[in-house]
């Protein structure tokens, strides 16, 4: 029998000891992955590397986004974490200004606008969003994926509407990309944390900005590593900023961008679109024996499946080697390339008793 490419990523890259079924929490790293991680800490105690990481490591890594997320690399910008980008695109916003997000929206996505204190928040449920945006509505900040329930938004409906009405778009893509096909130039703003489905270590995030829209954007993280010309500008005031998205950049932490560039190679060299097919298939095997059990799981196609009031079992399910989250008092099950039919049938049989 032919051996399909996730096939044999499965067998050389992932040793997981467990069922596990939480990459909506965190994916597993690669091994590949964990050796650059594991190569950069050991030149570092050595001493025999000039600086704490390379900067090639880091372009590598946004360009392996930039090709998931369709758009450039000039595009990118590199970071932290969701809640620091998302918290650039607050700043740029006047004072009064409307910012529409679904109720329940996950708490980095909306805290920046909210914390401010001079933005008008307006929170709907997200089956009615695209139909909420109004004239006098700036912002849309919304997640692909809902974190809490795997509940996918209607992109495209949401995309127009804002268009409509001359609204700006941010999209969420950290329970989505890896899994889900991104066309991040579709959005003026995309924020994605690369330790969930793109499989990369914590502290490595993605920030894309569309040409118009970085023209209102402050660099307000503008250190030496936002400098067109990085190694001449490591003192005083940065002449001239990056003339891209990377005037956005952050000062990175170097272990993370090395595992990164590892794993999003990784994931391109699948393709997208192969793990949609293979994850979603899991999901839809989960679907179905949950409902052979009497449970009714939050319906839909995402490869995170929720079941509500069922969030109770996390421990029992945990103890038995798998492992899911539960959130808002859901059981949440993700689902990755490195899953089975067999990690799906292991969750059901516990489930069962």
């Amino acid at each position: 029998m032919e051996t399909s490419a996730i096939d044999q990523v499965r067998a050389g890259e992932f040793a997981s000891e467990t069922t596990y079924l939480n990459t909506a929490s965190c994916g597993l790293l690669p091994r590949r992955t964990v050796e650059a991680v594991r190569r950069l800490a050991d030149e570092c105690a050595a001493g025999v590397r000039a600086g704490a990481g390379s900067f090639d490591s880091v372009d590598a890594a946004r360009a392996g986004f930039a090709r998931i997320a369709g758009v450039a690399p000039t595009r990118v910008a590199v970071g932290s974490s969701v809640a620091t980008h998302v918290g650039l695109i607050a700043a740029s916003l006047p004072p009064g200004a409307e910012v529409l997000a679904p109720t329940g929206e996950f708490a980095s996505v909306v805290s920046p606008f909210a914390v401010r204190g001079d933005l008008r928040m307006r929170y709907v449920p997200l089956a009615g969003l695209a139909e909420a945006v109004r004239p006098g509505t700036a912002l849309v900040a919304f997640s692909a994926v809902q974190s809490a329930d795997g509940r996918v938004a209607g992109l495209e409906a949401v995309r127009e509407a804002a268009a409509a009405h001359g609204a700006r778009t941010l999209l969420d893509a950290s329970q989505s990309a890896g899994w889900l096909p991104l066309d991040a130039g579709a959005y003026d703003y995309t924020v994605t944390g690369g330790f969930k489905f793109l499989l990369s270590p914590r502290g490595a995030s993605f920030l894309t900005v569309t040409e118009d829209a970085q023209e209102n954007l402050p660099a307000l993280h503008a250190g030496w590593v936002a400098a067109e010309d990085r190694w001449n500008s490591t003192y005083g005031p940065v002449g001239k900023l990056a003339v891209d998205a990377r005037r956005f950049d952050e000062p990175v932490a170097f272990l993370a961008y090395h595992g990164a560039e590892q794993s999003l190679a990784l994931l391109n060299g699948i393709g997208v679109d192969a793990v949609h097919a293979h994850a979603t298939g899991l999901a839809a095997r989960f679907r179905e024996g949950l409902a052979s059990l009497g449970h009714e799981a939050v319906p839909g196609t995402s490869a995170i499946v929720a079941v509500p009031g069922l969030g109770g079992r996390e421990p029992a399910l945990s103890a038995a080697g798998v492992m899911v989250s539960a959130r808002a008092g859901n059981l949440r099950a993700a689902f990755h390339l490195y899953n089975t039919e067999a990690d799906v049938d292991h969750a059901l049989d516990v489930l069962s008793g």
